[in-house]
């Protein structure tokens, strides 16, 4: 029954997708505004069929239905209640249902959001852009990727389990959510920039009209790919939380485009230019959230992430070049039309830095693109396979990372349409020298890595010219409105948030370029052999080896090795790492036991169960600021949702001196 139940989602999504373009399209046609309502309310229709088929496969699994070959092969009875409910994007069939279901979310909302504004031509092409879209998955799993196929022959009385990787740890439970919805989000602005497209709308509506949906997404975005970093390090026990995986390239490489975009959207809202460039930033996102897809699901590549599937690479390598051709088609076609209004006045100025902040972030997508589709393409074409690994990466980045770091110092002090050098001395000049000094002292006292160094500095330079910038904006409102500091900084975040929350998303990603730059510099690494009662000293950290213990469950058979820590004559605490083992698995999956502080992390990792001499084998690594980087991600959250609070704010005299001109909105007064 539970097959026959997603079958039938499936056919209403595919039923509910079609008949909402069809009836779109002819009420464009017709100008029938009744045929447009009834268009859009197939999109809730497909948000319908996406619950049901949720619904369905979450009821087998949590029922242990084995006639389900997607249930036989990703779950068992032994399987604990979240990772059988986690099971539904545990495997390639899974994860595409759970796309659907988030993509008929993004399509409700875009037809709730704009249900007033049902006979506009530019949501009716948004909607027709996204049902189409919608209709491809499908199709896509109906034909290809079918998660309610009944298994062939007997039903097996139990099942083979999830991938032990993907049981071990609950972040399951929320890292791929999360990637998904900021991959699937991207559709929304995607299908308005083909819908201003193909009406010929360029005017900046369509930035707003898409501007909190696209910063959601990459929200959420933003916090999948920091929790598979954290999942990483917690997880997979080699003691890092990036190594440049082909599929962990697939999620930044649509961030690094949103991201261009989110900045460059400002330009063209103030001053009408970069309509081409963002137009095509919101196609290529969206065209690598499909290549993302691709690379995890097709099983091109071996990785941990990635579902080998052989027969759904061409569909959705089709797709991609299908999506590419059409946007970049319809750019080339309205390019007589694209012409910007305005133009930089000064290489000092707002836009111009956003500009050259543009360029960095296509510059590391780039550099990120060819490094992880090359060796795919060398192989295709000479057979033989090719490795690009870390050293690649970390040498070309690290330049356009800095380069990046300083912009973020830099942009927010400068004024629209350019700026004098005094204007700028005062804003800079303090920040300049201690991110100097900071840089000096980290030769001197820390490490004669000057990347390292130079990191540290612009670091420093970046927060203080951000406290600048916030400190004169709430010193300004105090004396207009005569308000305490903490009352003016509410009404300076509440006035214009989208600014200040932007400032605080910064203030994130300094925090882990902090960490990035002090992992590659500081920390150690030992592998060590003890005997139950012995003692080894790594780091300035003692560990004494208690011994073993074995724990059995239905799930897994687990060895934990007792290390009892202690530093400067302190007793730390026992700590744990281990081996687990599970049903229909011959590979032991390692559990690190990490100790968390402030300046650095202590991580400790099982190599080897006691040997006939009772000897085991633990990895101890010290990483330095690790703490840091889930914090700056944090903070970027924290960032992303201040911008996306509404603007309480009455329009002020331009020449008023009360304003600080260097905010990016005019309008920045709060009422009340």
């Amino acid at each position: 029954m539970k097959a026959q139940l997603g079958v039938l989602a499936l056919a209403i999504g595919i039923g509910g997708a079609a008949v909402g373009m069809w009836l779109l399209g002819l009420g464009l046609l017709r100008k029938d505004e009744s045929l447009l309502r009834s268009g859009r309310r197939c999109v809730y229709l497909v948000l319908g069929a996406a619950l049901l088929a949720v619904g369905a496969m979450e009821w087998a699994l949590v029922s242990h239905d084995f006639s389900l070959r997607y249930v036989a092969e990703n779950n068992a009875r032994s399987t604990p209640l979240l990772f059988t409910v986690t099971g539904l994007w545990a495997a390639l069939e899974g994860s595409i249902l759970m796309w659907a279901l988030i993509l008929g979310g993004y399509l409700a909302f875009m037809a709730y959001r704009f249900r007033e504004r049902v006979a506009d031509p530019m949501v009716a092409w948004a909607l027709i852009v996204a049902l189409s879209v919608a209709l491809f998955f499908f199709i896509f799993m109906a034909f290809a990727a079918n998660p309610f196929e009944l298994v062939s022959g007997v039903i097996p009385a139990d099942g083979r389990g999830p991938n032990p990787l993907l049981q071990n740890h609950p972040l399951m439970a929320f890292h791929p959510p999360m990637l998904y919805l900021g991959y699937v989000g991207m559709t929304v602005p995607f299908s308005f920039a083909m819908a201003a497209l193909i009406t010929g709308r360029f005017s900046e509506g369509w930035l707003e009209d898409t501007r909190r949906a696209t910063l959601t997404a990459w929200g959420f975005l933003t916090v999948g790919i920091i929790l598979g970093a954290w999942w990483s390090y917690e997880v997979l026990g080699w003691g890092g939380y990036w190594a440049w995986d082909p599929v962990e390239n697939a999620s930044l490489l649509p961030w690094l485009t949103a991201t261009a975009f989110i900045h460059s959207v400002l330009v063209q809202e103030r001053r009408g230019m970069l309509r081409v460039w963002n137009l095509s930033l919101v196609i290529a996102t969206f065209c690598l959230t499909i290549l993302g897809t691709f690379l995890t699901r097709s099983g091109i590549i071996n990785s941990v992430h990635s579902f080998t599937q052989s027969g759904i690479g061409p569909w959705l390598l089709g797709y991609l070049v299908i999506v590419a051709i059409v946007g970049i088609g319809l750019i080339a076609w309205r390019a007589d039309e694209l012409h910007s209004t305005g133009q930089i006045d000064s290489a000092v100025s707002g836009e111009a830095a956003f500009l050259a902040n543009n360029l960095l972030f296509a510059g590391l997508a780039f550099v990120v693109l060819l490094g992880t589709v090359f060796p795919l393409v060398a192989e295709a074409v000479r057979g033989s396979r090719l490795t690009v690994g870390e050293p690649y990466f970390d040498r070309m980045t690290s330049p356009l990372g800095l380069a990046l770091l300083f912009l973020m110092a830099v942009a927010p002090a400068l004024p629209w349409q350019g700026t004098t050098g005094d204007v700028l001395g005062r804003r800079l000049l303090i920040p300049a020298y201690s991110g100097v000094a900071v840089m000096i002292a980290t030769l001197i006292f820390l490490t004669r890595d000057l990347l390292t160094a130079l990191a540290f500095g612009l670091a420093v330079f970046a927060l203080l010219g951000i406290v600048r910038e916030v400190s004169h904006a709430v010193s300004q409102r105090r004396r207009v409105d005569e308000v305490g500091r903490t009352r003016a900084l509410v009404r300076t975040v509440r006035g214009n948030p989208r600014r200040y929350g932007g400032l605080v998303v910064h203030v994130g990603v300094v925090l882990i370029a902090l960490a990035l730059a002090s992992a590659g510099a500081f920390g150690t690494k030992q592998e060590v052999r003890l005997k139950e009662g012995e003692s080894v000293e790594v780091g300035g950290y003692q560990l004494k080896f208690i011994g073993t213990r074995t724990t059995t469950t239905a799930q897994k058979i687990t060895v934990s090795a007792d290390l009892d820590i202690h530093r400067d004559g302190r007793s730390l605490g026992t700590y744990a790492p281990s081996i687990s083992t599970f049903p229909n698995s011959n590979m032991g999956i390692g559990t690190p036991s990490v100790r968390t502080g402030l300046l650095e992390d202590l991580y400790l990792t099982l190599i080897s169960s006691p040997t006939e001499r009772g000897r085991v084998t633990i990895s101890v690594s010290v990483h330095a600021m690790t703490l840091w980087l889930w914090i700056g991600g944090l903070v970027m959250a924290l960032g992303t949702a201040i911008a996306l609070l509404p603007s309480l704010r009455r329009r002020t005299n331009r020449s008023d001196p009360s304003v600080y001109e260097g905010d990016a909105e005019p309008i920045v007064e709060v009422t009340g």
